[in-house]
């Protein structure tokens, strides 16, 4: 868990502190250099400029800052191959999330570890069918559907994104968490949980006129309670 910085939400999840320490150097060193910039542009304008220092130190910083944003960028670069593109673990828990104006949806396979098929003509979320299950595939049969994300602390989780209608932002501000659903494609972010509590997801893409009531939330429990929640059938 990284500290809790009083401009952003404590964060719940396992890869955040490698974030929010990326996230702090890249505002100290940016504060630095713009602090550096502005000494620079008061000294030139009391003093007067001096030609030759002034094209020795315009080379000098173009040549620093270059590369002190290359540091930056490879650093960034190696933490997002290392904790985004490196693939979630087969033992990781599946949760299917999938958005529609204006909501949110949790599908967790059943017994089986399968999902079921799902078809866009059975869509029919006002008779209890937001995503369009097969009820004549035997993997759907046990899929359970949710209108809250809920999660056993300490546990990797495999989202699968897709979206039924237009271009969704799942954005879970408490867990360092951000992925684009898109419609007729099928994304993946994994992330491990490491604080129980309760965390709101958000729309962060403009997706219509009621995107501002897009909102879900996010329930991280004990791995005990997580099981008693699935025995319950996700109630």
């Amino acid at each position: 868990m990284s500290p809790s910085w009083w401009w952003m939400p404590v964060d719940g999840a396992a890869h955040g502190a490698a974030l929010d320490r990326e996230m702090v150097l890249s505002l100290v060193v940016m504060g630095g250099l713009f602090v550096l910039a502005t000494v620079v542009l008061i000294v030139s304008a009391v003093k007067g400029p001096a030609r030759g220092r002034v094209r020795f130190f315009g080379a000098g910083s173009l040549v620093v800052i270059t590369l002190v944003f290359g540091w930056l960028l490879v650093r960034a670069e190696r933490m997002w191959a290392v904790e985004r593109f490196t693939g979630a673990d087969a033992t990781a828990m599946q949760v299917e999330v999938v958005g529609e104006q204006f909501a949110w949806y949790f599908r967790y396979p059943g017994a089986d570890a399968r999902f079921g098929a799902v078809r866009p003509e059975l869509v029919d979320a006002p008779g209890g069918n937001p995503l369009g299950l097969d009820k004549k595939d035997p993997y759907a049969a046990d899929d359970r559907v949710s209108s809250e994300l809920v999660l056993p602390v300490g546990r990797e989780v495999d989202l699968r994104l897709r979206s039924l209608d237009v271009v969704h932002g799942f954005f879970v501000p408490g867990m360092r968490l951000k992925q684009n659903a898109m419609p007729g494609m099928t994304l993946h972010v994994h992330f491990t949980p490491s604080v129980i509590g309760e965390y709101p997801i958000v729309c962060s893409q403009v997706c219509g006129s009621g995107h501002y009531r897009m909102q879900a939330l996010m329930r991280v429990v004990s791995r005990e309670d997580f099981e008693k929640w699935a025995a319950e059938g996700g109630k």
